[in-house]
């Protein structure tokens, strides 16, 4: 009995234990606790040894002490989230003179990039991502959205345009979003993300960024073969993608410690530059810019996918606005009643045509549509194409979500012809003079002022207005009298307009 009292005894100390220390460590109790607070052992706190260190957002899911101090400004936050193994190379201590040695250079680029940084640590903190890579885009564009490399590539991550198209970013006559600020930066980090998933290594994931992941991984394929090691330093590559690295280093090295390269960043408060402001009617972005009181400059500088003057809500129905001026251009939005928002539309040319005949239609002047449609010289609209015209004061209908994602405008040369004189031959008529000119047969009846069925006599004179390279071929002297429809005059070339079918004479 009192073996069965002492084991009671010791259950009964084992259960108040648990009820009083909320059981195993890192266990929550979802039962209630009616113990009186008075009756309750007194908590010993754990004090860590040594200074509390700050917490990256790589390793937050390691359970590790987080600072309790908020960072001072954008910089510190950056740094407290490098997660990448750092590069030990002469090229980094090439590329950090470099940089350190221009210092009017590093002020441009850190002030243009002051506008963007916040967004893209924002994003890649919540994917866990190492934030050396908001430092990227110093490399790839010195943060200039509107940047283009001769390759073609474009915006401050620089897309090449099938990679843009291959993560969903539209590029066509109204915008390219290679060069929006919110869809770049994710395309962007899914990429990268991709290519870490893909190599293990970030190092070789932004060689595959610079160089293509086929590249990289023939390179690495190569040097398996012949027994080499497979890291960065180790691969053979271009030298742009060699140098790629190590000037990102270089980059996050000065941002880590400015005062050793005698470097002055400039102030970036953490603190969101922008904020999104829907729209639902499209809307001129010279207007946008005057509703939220800033300046056209400066709001394309926070929306440069668009080209145009207008903005399509079908397309586009978010814009960017300084985080400030956000609450005035909704403000100012509603207080607008002047009509429409609007004062460009869409046209979707229903035939080829020239410049001349679409300006004609549209009631512009052929520079002014031109300019505004990019369109450049000595060339034609083919048939379908998005062109931006002005909008009727009685139109009130937006464009469609089908044109402001598609519209595209395609060209073709212009036809540049001559008047040109050709000698009939034995049996020759209309038709025949056509399909041996590749011309209609419509045209050779308009040109000689005779009917479609009408026959010439042999050696007669017909008025052809043909292809300048056609028109110009010097014809052998033996044949000139003999052969049937060929070229015996020319006068001055002239470009000349109108569809294929149909060449008008000015």
């Amino acid at each position: 009995m009192k073996f069965l009292h002492i084991v009671s005894l010791v259950g009964m100390l084992w259960l108040t234990g648990c009820a009083t220390t909320g059981g195993a460590p890192g266990v929550a109790s979802n039962a209630p606790d009616d113990t009186p607070t008075s009756s309750r052992p007194a908590h010993t706190p754990i004090i860590p040894k040594g200074p509390l260190q700050p917490i990256t957002a790589a390793n937050a899911s390691s359970q590790e002490v987080a600072s309790l101090s908020t960072p001072a400004d954008l910089w510190d936050r950056i740094r407290r989230g490098f997660a990448m193994p750092d590069l030990q190379h002469e090229l980094v201590q090439d590329r950090e003179q470099w940089y350190a040695s221009r210092p009017d250079y590093m002020q441009r680029m850190t002030e243009r990039s002051s506008k963007y940084l916040f967004h893209i640590v924002e994003e890649l903190e919540r994917r866990g991502m190492p934030t050396e890579l908001a430092l990227l885009p110093y490399i790839e564009s010195a943060f200039n959205p509107q940047a283009v490399s001769s390759a073609k590539a474009a915006g401050m991550w620089q897309f090449m345009p099938a990679t843009g198209s291959y993560f969903d970013l539209k590029q066509n006559a109204f915008r390219d979003d290679r060069r929006d600020v919110l869809a770049s930066t994710r395309a962007a980090l899914d990429y990268l993300q991709k290519l870490y998933g893909m190599f293990g290594d970030w190092h070789l994931a932004l060689a595959a960024y610079n160089w293509g992941e086929g590249s990289v991984g023939r390179a690495i394929t190569r040097n398996q073969k012949q027994g080499l090691g497979t890291s960065y330093t180790d691969l053979n590559m271009p030298a742009e993608t060699r140098m790629y690295v190590p000037k990102l280093q270089a980059v996050k090295n000065i941002v880590a410690n400015p005062e050793a390269f005698k470097t002055e960043l400039p102030v970036i408060e953490n603190h969101p530059y922008f904020q999104t402001v829907d729209i639902t009617h499209d809307i001129d972005v010279a207007l946008a810019a005057s509703l939220a009181g800033i300046r056209e400059a400066d709001f394309r500088a926070l929306n440069p996918s668009f080209h145009k003057p207008v903005i399509l809500a079908a397309g586009t129905p978010q814009i960017l606005l300084p985080w400030d001026n956000a609450k005035v251009f909704q403000r100012n939005l509603e207080a607008h009643n002047e009509g429409q928002y609007a004062s460009w539309t869409v046209w979707s040319v229903p035939t080829t045509m020239t410049v001349a005949e679409a300006a004609r239609r549209t009631d512009m002047s052929e520079s002014d549509l031109r300019s505004v449609n990019n369109i450049p010289p000595r060339m034609m609209i083919k048939a379908g194409s998005a062109l931006i015209v002005p909008r009727s004061a009685t139109t009130r209908q937006d464009v469609s979500s089908h044109l402001a994602d598609n519209g595209q405008v395609a060209l073709a040369p212009e036809i540049v012809t001559r008047r040109t004189s050709v000698r009939a031959g034995k049996g020759e008529t209309v038709a025949t003079l056509a399909r041996r000119y590749k011309v209609s047969a419509a045209n050779v009846a308009d040109w000689n002022d005779v009917k479609l069925n009408a026959a010439f006599k042999a050696g007669q004179q017909v008025v052809m207005y043909l292809p300048v390279r056609q028109a110009s071929a010097p014809a052998p002297r033996a044949q000139a009298r003999s052969a049937p429809g060929k070229v015996v005059s020319a006068s001055t070339p002239k470009r000349r307009g109108g569809t294929p079918s149909k060449v008008r004479r000015r």
